[in-house]
């Protein structure tokens, strides 16, 4: 097996896991899109919620009222917490799976280059080759042309 095709096998092979970080990536984007987009979902209920509530305050709200609003009001502000939360855990991964696919793709332009060079380096030596040999035919014609001529 030559040089190039080993390099063209590693080639693939890095190519591919750059590719598979590349798309883990995406995935991890897509988590903290979903997720941001659920916090901000979250958020908008709740100022929607307490503006209800203002205005049904202002008509008159006994304390059983209040008090039903100030457990719905706790527990969605610890659903925003927790929402929260999982934001910052999906753009620790995404940040994380980031470093990932840079690492992957500084190798797979790495072994690009060497790739590239071996696959030059090929090419020379089989011009070089490619002109020896069109040489020698050259000389041996010559030869015998002159050999011809001498008799």
């Amino acid at each position: 097996m030559k040089k190039t095709q080993r390099i063209d096998m590693v080639q693939r092979v890095v190519d591919d896991h750059e590719r598979r970080r590349a798309e883990a990536l995406a995935l991890c984007e897509q988590q903290v899109r979903e997720a941001q987009s659920r916090l901000q979902e979250l958020e908008s209920y709740r100022n929607t919620y307490v503006q209800d509530f203002s205005r049904r305050a202002q008509s008159g709200l006994n304390g059983a009222g209040v008090r039903e609003y100030q457990v719905f009001l706790s527990r969605l502000d610890e659903a925003l917490q927790h929402q929260s939360q999982i934001v910052s855990q999906a753009e620790s991964a995404r940040s994380a799976e980031l470093e990932n696919w840079r690492g992957a793709a500084r190798r797979a332009a790495a072994v690009g280059t060497v790739a590239t060079q071996w696959h030059a380096e090929e090419r020379r030596v089989q011009e070089r080759r490619e002109q020896h040999e069109t040489d020698e035919r050259s000389q041996q014609s010559w030869s015998r042309r002159s050999h011809l001529r001498a008799t």
